[in-house]
């Protein structure tokens, strides 16, 4: 560490890089937490606390070097975009997607369908007694987008929700039993 005291830029670059990477661990394991993914999330969470400790050591050791507690709140800061960047990429879980068609004679469900969607068809009404369409699918993030591209260009005027799904019970195709879907929880 001596060798980094004595040289204020590389600590400054070093500490902000700690930061960087302590604050993404940071927010990739809360999400991971969220979804209940425990030893992953320990294993981040173990790295996450070296890393802080080691990086708010080097500033606290001298608090008369400006420049390394700004590289620490920058590295937080640009941490912080990183994880969330870093996490987008993962695209772990699912998302139930709650889509609306006024226009029945579209038949979105069927065109979700044509691209390998598994939809729920639901009747409705809207405010006005007209009936729609309510349609219903678990998706993969990863699949996420591109269902969302097939809703909004079959049905330009449908209105849809996304939510996330913790866990979540697979239909049953004919001849097979129904399986639980669950997280890696070990």
């Amino acid at each position: 560490m001596d060798f980094l005291s004595d040289t204020p830029a590389l600590l400054a670059a070093a500490v902000f890089f700690a930061r960087v990477l302590d604050v993404s661990l940071g927010t990739v394991r809360t999400i991971l937490v969220f979804r209940g993914y425990r030893v992953p999330a320990m294993a981040l969470g173990f790295l996450e606390s070296i890393i802080w400790v080691l990086a708010a050591g080097a500033v606290l050791r001298d608090l008369s070097v400006w420049y390394v507690a700004v590289a620490y709140a920058g590295g937080y800061a640009t941490g912080n975009y990183v994880g969330m960047w870093l996490e987008s990429k993962l695209a772990m879980g699912s998302e139930l997607v709650r889509a609306i068609s006024t226009s029945p004679d579209i038949e979105l469900a069927k065109r979700l369908r044509e691209d390998n969607f598994s939809v729920t068809e639901l009747d409705g009404h809207d405010d006005h007694g007209r009936p729609v369409e309510v349609l219903l699918v678990v998706e993969g993030r990863r699949r996420l987008p591109r269902l969302i591209d097939v809703i909004e260009r079959t049905d330009p005027d449908a209105i849809y929700t996304t939510s996330d799904v913790k866990t979540h019970r697979t239909a049953a195709k004919p001849g097979l039993k129904a399986r639980r879907m669950f997280r890696l929880r070990k």
